[in-house]
């Protein structure tokens, strides 16, 4: 690695930051409204609350609160749907293959701190063969606290031997800022995303309008 390059290991979000998976939820979630009789939600609004999680595209989708009874249910059928739906159109962000290439040349390790349950990230992850090289997943099956709490990204640093400060954490949203901020890295910020306001402000994080952007803030 040339020594004008400072970060010693770059971690990613993956849901609206590595990787576009919001055409599968829509076309997954609209499936289980039209089952269950509903109407079918607005693409954009799904778009925008994927990295909420499963629970909360339930909410929005089915307009119940967060302890309706039937939430459960519906949200078990969400995920039914999804594993069925989990690589057909999504595809990582514009700018998201040359960053890896990036990485790569130049002997940054990467790997992924994502909220997104194993059996999910793992095989979306593995679709892609640009994403070969990543050294280390990490998921709620790992941690007893998911992100903003800074667990997983402080297990991905001392698995990978490499000190927080000396890394780098990329996330599309609010909690993975904090996560970041939390754990001792350097942050960046994704407005290409799907969760991170326009006016979303942290002193010391950097932001990026697409992930072209971000391998000039890493040297």
């Amino acid at each position: 690695m040339q020594e004008s390059h400072k970060t010693k290991l770059v971690l990613f979000d993956l849901d609206g930051t590595l990787v576009d998976t919001a055409l599968d939820f829509i076309h997954s979630l609209n499936n289980i409204l039209r089952a269950n009789h509903r109407d079918e939600l607005d693409g954009e609004i799904i778009r925008s609350n994927v990295s909420e999680g499963s629970a909360k595209l339930i909410e929005i989708g089915f307009k119940i609160p967060s302890n309706h009874p039937d939430l459960e249910k519906y949200r078990k059928e969400l995920l039914i749907e999804y594993k069925k739906n989990l690589t057909n159109k999504s595809k990582p962000f514009l700018g998201i293959e040359k960053l890896i290439k990036h990485l790569d040349f130049y002997d940054i390790p990467y790997g992924v701190v994502t909220n997104k349950p194993l059996k999910y990230a793992k095989p979306l992850i593995e679709n892609f063969s640009i994403f070969d090289t990543s050294k280390i997943l990490i998921c709620p099956d790992h941690v007893k606290n998911i992100k903003p709490d800074p667990e997983g990204i402080l297990l991905a640093c001392s698995s990978l031997d490499i000190n927080p400060s000396e890394s780098v954490y990329i996330g599309d949203h609010p909690g993975d800022i904090e996560a970041g901020m939390n754990a001792g890295t350097k942050t960046i910020g994704c407005l290409y995303g799907y969760s991170l306001p326009q006016k979303y402000n942290r002193n010391k994080t950097m932001f990026v309008d697409q992930a072209s952007e971000i391998i000039s803030l890493l040297e």
